[in-house]
């Protein structure tokens, strides 16, 4: 018995002296079942850490971070070794931190285009809003779809072939005689009237049908259209396959060179009329990328709550350095905190019942490029099981209106009850649980002119229906000048901010199912 005994004893001691790094690992994805207090994780967010981190991520020596430059690749070298640091994995299965994200900077396109023998002038005329190849167009005909729209409850390309031709259309949708939308059967426009989306959707529509051109009057944004991309510096898009149509906003002049009335005729017509179009491209290809780690759900794995900020800024502008210390410096080190509070609880055997991301992306200054890529690119995890994305773009200052009156306990909330009621509600019920914060809601309004819905990298997954919060303090006198820099954050602030997104998510990562999509768009 004392042999055995003796062996046995040997035995386990060779076991306990094994890799101290498996058993850390083996301990840390061990959960315990005394219940989780998130305030004990939360308290890892100091304000400390988050100043040392911004003074370096927000400084000169970051050039301003501007997408593609050595800046750039500086901030996102940065933001690696601190999930190295930190022992958070790569979100990537092959192990990097780094998702190549393939840019180009477009340079305005040769084109000449002549209409019945008139020669029509780019920016004066006309724009191209996509990269085309290169090529050229003699046409007959011109088709004119009226508003482009192709939709199960309204159409005008029924019974239309636009296959290989030129087609023409305008901006807007109809409405009945009451004065409501046809599409949507109430006062509220549909996705084919709503500017960001409008622009979209009745591109692909012509697309999807195989127009070989469309010429499409929208005369309320063609002169802002204009300056963005007729200018001769060029601007950033994802790079890809060059579209095989070309996509122009025409002005007034040129709409009604085609067919006086477009104002007024909602009727699908065939205009008689010779158009010669010749298209010469002209791009610059280049790498950037977003920077993705993750820690792995205990129970619901294949479930991912996604925390995202963007890395980059401005760079350097009439030799003035665009530190962007508050956009987006600040949301950058609060993605960072909350990754090390889950960290910790993770280390304690509390790791989240669901995965959650820790995304930074690339280009969200110049179209929320990084995001899109994720979203419609290339997602590391299936969107069909993302289930929720907070966004953080600006929580570090207090805004002028904010400031006069006195109130520096708030946050501007942008989306939450846009397609998930249940999101509002247990954002709302967090918020009064641990940090009772004022919530501003005015930027969540349709109808807000800021249109700020639109403007951060949130909006690539809410418009793949899933539900997203975008955290933001508002804009200051410092946005987007080289003047946003770290001395002006107000760190206590961010903490609190930080530690009330940390429990957001916490919420979200460990309740029993996972939050309803109630408002699902097309």
């Amino acid at each position: 018995m004392k042999r055995i005994s003796l062996i046995l004893g040997i035995a386990l001691l060779i076991l306990g002296c094994g890799s101290g790094k498996e058993n850390a690992t083996k301990s840390e994805s061990k959960q315990v079942s005394t219940p989780a207090n998130p305030s004990d994780y939360a308290s890892t967010i100091t304000s400390d850490e988050l100043k040392e981190m911004l003074f370096t991520y927000a400084s000169d020596d970051f050039e301003g971070r501007e997408t593609g430059q050595p800046g750039q690749k500086k901030a996102v070298n940065y933001l690696k070794q601190h999930y190295i640091d930190m022992g958070i994995p790569a979100a990537q299965s092959n192990g990097d931190y780094f998702q190549t994200v393939p840019l180009q900077i477009l340079d305005v396109p040769k084109v000449s285009l002549t209409i019945n023998d008139k020669e029509f002038k780019a920016v004066d005329d006309f724009v191209s809003v996509i990269a085309s190849e290169d090529g050229s167009i003699n046409a007959n005909e011109i088709v004119f779809a009226s508003y482009g729209i192709d939709d199960d409850k309204y159409s005008n390309y029924s019974n239309l072939n636009v296959k290989g031709k030129v087609v023409l259309i305008k901006s807007g949708e109809p409405k009945t005689e009451d004065g409501n939308y046809v599409i949507t059967g109430t006062g509220e426009a549909s996705k084919w009237s709503n500017f960001r989306q409008e622009y979209a959707a009745k591109r692909d529509a012509a697309k999807d049908r195989g127009a070989a051109a469309v010429l499409f009057y929208y005369p309320s944004i063609y002169d802002m259209a204009a300056r963005r991309f007729g200018g001769s510096s060029g601007r950033m898009s994802l790079k890809g396959k060059a579209n095989d149509m070309y996509y122009f906003l025409i002005n007034e002049s040129l709409a009604k060179a085609l067919l006086s009335d477009i104002d007024t005729n909602d009727n699908v017509e065939t205009i008689s009329a010779s158009m010669n179009l010749m298209y010469t491209n002209a791009s610059n290809d280049f790498t950037s990328e977003n920077v993705a780690a993750y820690i792995k759900g205990s129970e619901k794995p294949d479930e991912y709550i996604v925390i995202s900020a963007h890395l980059d800024h401005e760079g350097i502008k009439d030799g003035e350095i665009y530190n962007g210390a508050d956009d987006d410096g600040s949301g950058t080190v609060s993605v960072l905190e909350i990754a090390e509070a889950f960290k910790e609880a993770a280390k304690n055997g509390h790791a989240p019942k669901r995965s959650v991301v820790f995304l930074h992306v690339t280009g969200e200054e110049k179209g929320l490029l990084g995001s899109a890529y994720y979203t419609d690119t290339e997602p590391i995890f299936p969107l069909a099981n993302t289930v929720a994305n907070l966004n953080i773009d600006m929580i570090g200052r207090v805004d002028p209106k904010h400031e006069e009156a006195g109130d520096d306990n708030y946050l501007y909330l942008i989306g939450s009850d846009k397609l998930s009621t249940e999101l509002h509600n247990i954002s709302e019920d967090i918020n009064k649980k641990y940090i009772n914060m004022n919530f501003d809601y005015t930027y969540n309004d349709d109808n807000d002119p800021n249109r700020f819905y639109y403007r951060s990298d949130h909006y690539n997954f809410a418009k793949n229906n899933i539900p997203v919060i975008f955290y933001f303090n508002g804009t200051h006198a410092d946005y987007h000048r080289p003047s946003d820099t770290p001395d002006k954050i107000r760190y206590d602030l961010l903490e609190t901010r930080s530690k009330l997104i940390f429990y957001t998510a916490w919420e979200l990562a460990n309740r029993d199912n996972r939050i309803v999509v109630d408002k699902a768009t097309e």
